[in-house]
């Protein structure tokens, strides 16, 4: 999605600061959260080591956004992205999660409608659930919860289901904020 061939690149030097080398400047998580909002890709090198730590800056800035009550990854993908660390479906995960933000930015309704026969995984064991959460994924990203009205049987079970994530999201708030302090 960004918009320069060419990834910005941020340094941290030894004292953790972050270093903007376009601008010469010091940045912030928020900084950088802000150039990858604005189509921005980045990358953070460490200068010492060369080591890139874009991955590693990049899950922080998810984990400060959820921890402040921005909430867009329902408590299940949580709990499905810590377990494909586990799985032996690790290898496809990531080709998943991939293909499914690529989908996203192409558009919801698109994203419907190629979710069908085109999509290679359709014949993986264990792709209707994933399509479902995926689905369930995409409306909250896009807060089109409104387009897929369950059925009345199934919205009470919804609504036990998100009175549940409620309850572990606000359980792991809590954790997280206790390892901040």
């Amino acid at each position: 999605m960004g918009q320069t061939a060419k990834p910005l690149l941020i340094k941290r030097y030894a004292s953790r600061r972050l270093y903007n080398t376009e601008t010469s400047d010091y940045v912030t998580l928020e900084d950088i959260s802000g150039f990858i909002q604005a189509g921005r890709d980045v990358q953070i090198i460490d200068l010492k080591s060369g080591d890139d730590l874009t991955r590693q800056y990049l899950l922080q800035i998810i984990a400060e956004r959820e921890s402040r009550g921005e909430n867009v990854l329902p408590i299940n993908v949580l709990t499905d992205l810590v377990r494909s660390y586990t799985d032996q479906a690790q290898s496809i995960v990531p080709e998943f999660l991939a293909s499914s933000f690529e989908m996203l930015r192409d558009g919801q309704s698109q994203v419907m409608e190629n979710l069908g026969s085109m999509n290679p995984l359709a014949n993986m064991p264990g792709f209707e659930m994933m399509k479902a959460q995926q689905e369930a994924f995409m409306q909250a990203m896009t807060g089109n919860a409104a387009e897929a009205k369950p059925a009345a049987s199934e919205e009470t079970k919804e609504e036990g289901e998100l009175s549940e994530i409620k309850e572990q999201l606000a359980e792991l708030q809590a954790m997280m904020s206790k390892l901040g302090k």
